[in-house]
């Protein structure tokens, strides 16, 4: 018989991005008693979590909370604001870019794909899966459409599968170049809290995000936070929609309540990672996730292996993606990892399957937790016979005695 529970001797090693580890103070708030979801006390709950998400995507406008995963707010964002037939212009920058592409298509909407122009010297196979967008392009292609038949303009903000960061505020300077009314629809499913990301500022018209990476919690809850502009098109929009639809959902979250049955103890959780968040302040969690990041690259340059983001300019601060040697299979040395030191990294997906793993750092994480995650990698390689050029460990552990954190808050 399956024991769900049964793990290795210590502490399980959950390195990939997302989901990511989750806190025992979320754990303890999910473990409350569930209530009546169309008692006061819910309602309460709701009007809380409403309110504090607005201020991570740092909105003044509403934000719709879906029981579902990142893939169910994909679909919601498209089916409230697209017709059958409207043109979506989107950008693939790595694997979930095009799982959205692909969606869209299901759904019955014209997909247009812009790829990165220029030279990728170490993965021709995956064009493009190294670098963020290129807005410039975006730009150029809504001058093109100049009956304005474009419906939307979609971009993923953390590339999970590569390591990229995109610049959406530039992607929103393209489009008002252009003079294009396209919406601005972007995937922040593992940037939001922990990569800086600012929907109202940045123009953004419809964000959509997940629980479950830098919100720390389980997975079974998304999000579609909205301007103005995305609740005015979803008035005019023909794709089929009911469970997704944003205005009942808008409607009943006034007083806290949703139109069906929401995932109550997923949001218990929901209310103590936002005061987890508020705790630390936005800001400090930002430069924690960049530390980190730097951190972990730093060991993988002394590793002497290729980071799959080439572009030190749009690097994650969510997760790094690592290259391995020609002939070397990425997935048997994560499998090797896996068995030896209890340990999970992220895979290659889609075009890099095989060629790179991705080690997570957000989150529920410290230094000495990124620090055994580098020393699991870096036995791992050595047992796998794969030649480095210096300790990863040893840089890693440099970087951070070199740039400290904040101090931890004595307790009183």
């Amino acid at each position: 018989m399956l024991r769900l529970d049964q793990h290795a001797t210590g502490h399980h090693f959950l390195q990939i991005p997302g989901p990511s580890p989750v806190p025992d103070r979320i754990l303890r708030a999910m473990s409350l008693p569930t209530i009546d979801h169309r008692g006061p006390e819910f309602g309460a709950l709701g009007r809380r979590v409403l309110s504090g998400i607005r201020e991570v995507f740092q909105t003044q406008h509403p934000v719709v909370i879906y029981p579902a995963s990142g893939t169910g707010a994909w679909e919601a964002a498209l089916v409230n604001t697209c017709s059958p037939g409207d043109p979506v212009l989107m950008f693939e920058t790595g694997h979930f870019a095009s799982l959205w592409q692909k969606m869209a298509a299901r759904l019955g909407l014209e997909t247009e794909v812009l790829s990165y122009q220029g030279a990728d010297d170490q993965l021709p196979a995956a064009p493009g899966w190294r670098r963020g967008v290129q807005a410039d392009l975006i730009e150029a292609r809504l001058k093109q459409d100049t009956a304005h038949r474009i419906r939307a303009v979609c971009v993923v903000h953390n590339e999970t599968s590569t390591g990229v960061t995109s610049d959406i505020a530039a992607v929103r300077r393209a489009i008002d170049a252009a003079g294009h009314p396209a919406l601005l629809m972007v995937d922040s499913i593992s940037g939001l809290a922990s990569a800086e990301y600012r929907h109202d500022a940045w123009g953004v018209d419809v964000t959509v995000s997940g629980s479950q990476k830098g919100l720390m919690l389980p997975p079974g809850i998304s999000f579609n936070a909205l301007s103005p502009k995305a609740l005015e098109a979803s008035k005019t929009a023909r794709l089929p929609k009911a469970f997704w639809a944003w205005d009942e959902i808008v409607a009943m979250n006034a007083d806290g309540y949703w139109p069906y049955t929401p995932s109550t103890n997923l949001l218990y959780g929901l209310a103590e990672a936002l005061d987890m968040l508020r705790e630390e302040g936005l800001a400090n969690v930002f430069a924690r996730h960049q530390r980190w990041a730097a951190g972990v690259r730093a060991a993988v340059n002394a590793w002497g292996l290729p980071i799959q983001c080439a572009d030190p300019a749009v690097y994650s601060p969510v997760l790094t993606g690592v290259i391995t040697p020609p002939g070397v299979d990425a997935d048997a040395l994560r499998k090797l990892i896996h068995q030896r030191f209890d340990l999970s990294l992220g895979t290659g997906l889609g075009k890099l399957k095989g060629r790179m793993f991705r080690m997570g750092h957000l989150g529920d994480s410290n230094d000495l937790t990124l620090l055994a995650m580098v020393a699991g990698v870096e036995m791992g390689l050595k047992l796998a016979g794969i030649a480095i050029a210096g300790s990863g460990v040893h840089a890693a552990m440099d970087h951070f005695a070199a740039h400290p954190g904040a101090a931890l808050t004595p307790l009183a």
